[in-house]
């Protein structure tokens, strides 16, 4: 873990479960991540990035027909974390799952001016960051390589806060149903687009939300469009890391990233599955991508 600050505070950096990053990145660099909550058949069930609930078994799971809920940590988790490294003396920079998504952040807000009523020195940022699944995990990629490489706290609020807005999130899925039950689109609309094979093409906006941008015929035509918008949008694409997500179909997710690889020279592309919150609204087989352009 680095330190930063004028006081050389030790910075912590949290997050939560629908940043979709891998295990791995999330230990090596010592990440907490607050984990949301998935119910099947009645149990509740962490999402803590596929260490309780493969993902695999996740998906089975709703291709086998089973209905989902989620639910985001409470307020008192919040505050059990925060207190924790407060008491430690440390910085806390918590860069949250869209408020435009979810209750995460509001959570995290209550939980903040709860513990400084408690400790008035207490150093916590709440970020909203309007992003999920790897659009959240690529804001924490990018915070945690800043701290490792020495900037303050205050530089890498400031960062995020310059440039989340120009994460962009562009997705499609391949079955409507589960959209229609999270009342993204209608019942008309997911009977007539499965008949016709209808894939959306669809964006998380500046108020990060989820929002339909446009339709397309078939799912290879979906994955191409994905990696045209790509193209089209990306800017100084050498210099940055692409990242997929899928919903248990990695060969699609392979085949979009070697789209991405003949039409732009890129530092890296990391495929990662979406965990089960997200996942529980848009399905088996949803694909997104997320990079750095101008805007969203």
């Amino acid at each position: 873990m680095c330190y930063g600050g004028e006081n050389n505070m030790k910075v912590v950096i949290m997050t939560d479960s629908c940043c979709d990053l891998a295990i791995s990145f999330v230990r090596e660099n010592k990440i907490e991540v607050m984990p949301l909550i998935v119910n099947i058949k009645g149990e509740d069930i962490p999402d803590d990035l596929g260490e309780t609930l493969e993902n695999k078994e996740f998906y089975n799971a709703l291709r086998g027909g089973d209905l989902t809920s989620t639910a985001c940590a409470n307020t008192f988790e919040y505050i059990k974390s925060f207190k924790k490294h407060v008491e430690k003396g440390e910085a806390v920079i918590y860069i949250g799952f869209s408020s435009g998504l979810s209750g995460c952040i509001n959570s995290a807000s209550i939980a903040r001016e709860t513990v400084l009523e408690e400790y008035k020195d207490a150093d916590i940022t709440v970020i909203d960051s309007k992003s999920a699944s790897l659009g959240l995990g690529l804001i924490v990629h990018y915070g945690c390589n800043l701290l490792n490489r020495g900037y303050t706290k205050e530089k890498i609020v400031e960062w995020i806060e310059e440039n989340k807005l120009k994460v962009n999130h562009w997705f499609t899925v391949d079955d409507l149903n589960h959209l229609k039950r999270g009342g993204r689109v209608s019942q008309t609309a997911a009977t007539v687009g499965t008949v016709l094979h209808i894939k959306p093409i669809m964006n998380v906006n500046n108020d990060g939300k989820l929002i339909p941008i446009s339709k397309v015929k078939g799912r290879k035509k979906s994955i191409r469009t994905l990696a045209e918008i790509v193209k089209e949008r990306i800017i100084e694409s050498e210099k940055q890391v692409i990242f997929i997500s899928h919903g248990d179909c990695i060969e699609e997710a392979e085949h979009l990233k070697n789209l991405l690889l003949e039409e732009n020279k890129v530092k890296d592309i990391i495929i990662n599955p979406v965990g089960p919150v997200i996942g529980s609204h848009s399905g088996p087989g949803t694909l997104a991508v997320f990079f750095i352009g101008e805007e969203r």
